[in-house]
């Protein structure tokens, strides 16, 4: 999810009672929620690197079992030398582990996945439930933590019960997309499987604000298919993609060479539904891979890589 809800639900958890639980708890619960996303930085690398590095290494088990205590310590010091406010370890611990736990948990909501195995394995999970970035759970946990935080200030006994009822609906909307998402995905299922062709995978994603629809994509075995379909209604197919076959002995050269890229290993690795077009326009050749769980287009901002590859290149390339 996006940096927003991880920082809501910091906060929502803060106001839910836990801030009572030692000096700088809310500070701590705002930090920890955020921290796996420290990996951001591989950024600065290039997007490609960041696709490879991101959700990874500080998502996995190993990290998030070490986060808890190196947030604590950091708290504390800074506490000791700085703002002397009586902060404890072992709270500061316990509260730290409550919000590096909910950022993997997060995560696993949406169609991008978290490789929660790393260093031990490279495996990605995905939960296909929620939007990456989705209004109504923002909504909901604000409400909860601006109530919760007015009723703290006039001194009202049930302030928590705010934070507490917006976490407790989170859960249950998640819950109920969760549903949605796997009624969808089984109707398109049904439907393309009535035709005949084989629906080998399904991927009914969430789309921003519209919790009854979903973006499909379908792993026919030499192509994707894709569409859309409202909750209750029919499948719309879309169009088809065509898939790479790596195996095949007449596949374009152009378009092998490309997928042999460092670039091109690092977003093949990272796509789901990976399809491609070769553009030789204007004498230049051009290979776009496109993640169909984001881009419908190579000129889409996100989901995309452009491979250009010479002719000189191809020049040099075995024939098939």
């Amino acid at each position: 999810m996006d940096n927003l809800c991880h920082t809501l639900v910091g906060a929502a958890l803060a106001q839910s009672g836990l801030k009572r639980r030692t000096p700088l708890a809310t500070a701590t619960l705002l930090v920890a929620a955020n921290l796996p996303d420290v990996d951001v930085i591989s950024l600065a690398w290039g997007s490609t690197a960041g696709l490879g590095f991101r959700r990874g290494w500080t998502h996995g088990v190993l990290a998030l079992s070490l986060w808890p205590f190196l947030l604590a310590a950091a708290i504390a010091l800074f506490d000791r030398y700085g703002a002397r406010r009586g902060a404890r370890f072992w709270p500061l611990v316990l509260l730290s582990a409550i919000g590096v736990a909910s950022h993997p948990l997060l995560d696993l909501l949406n169609t991008y996945g978290v490789r929660l195995m790393m260093p031990f394995s490279n495996r990605w999970y995905y939960g296909d439930t929620l939007f990456i970035v989705d209004v109504w759970v923002w909504l909901v946990l604000a409400a909860g933590v601006l109530v919760s935080m007015r009723a703290e200030r006039r001194h009202l006994s049930n302030w928590r019960a705010p934070a507490r009822a917006a976490l407790g609906i989170a859960v249950v909307y998640a819950a109920g997309m969760f549903t949605l998402g796997r009624l969808a995905k089984s109707q398109v299922r049904f439907e393309v499987g009535a035709t005949g062709v084989p629906a080998l995978r399904v991927l009914a994603s969430p789309v921003p604000l519209s919790p009854i629809v979903r973006d499909v994509v379908v792993d026919e075995g030499d192509s994707y298919l894709v569409g859309r379909i409202r909750v209750g209604g029919h499948f719309e197919e879309g169009g088809h993609w065509p898939k790479r076959n790596p195996d095949d002995e007449e596949a374009d050269p152009a378009l092998s060479m490309a997928a042999s890229t460092p670039a091109a290993v690092t977003f093949l690795g990272w796509a789901r539904y990976p399809t491609y077009v070769v553009d030789r326009r204007g004498g230049n050749t051009i290979v776009h891979f496109v993640d169909l769980r984001y881009a419908r287009s190579p000129d889409d901002v996100f989901g995309t890589l452009a491979v250009p590859v010479s002719s000189g290149q191809l020049a040099l390339s075995p024939p098939p």
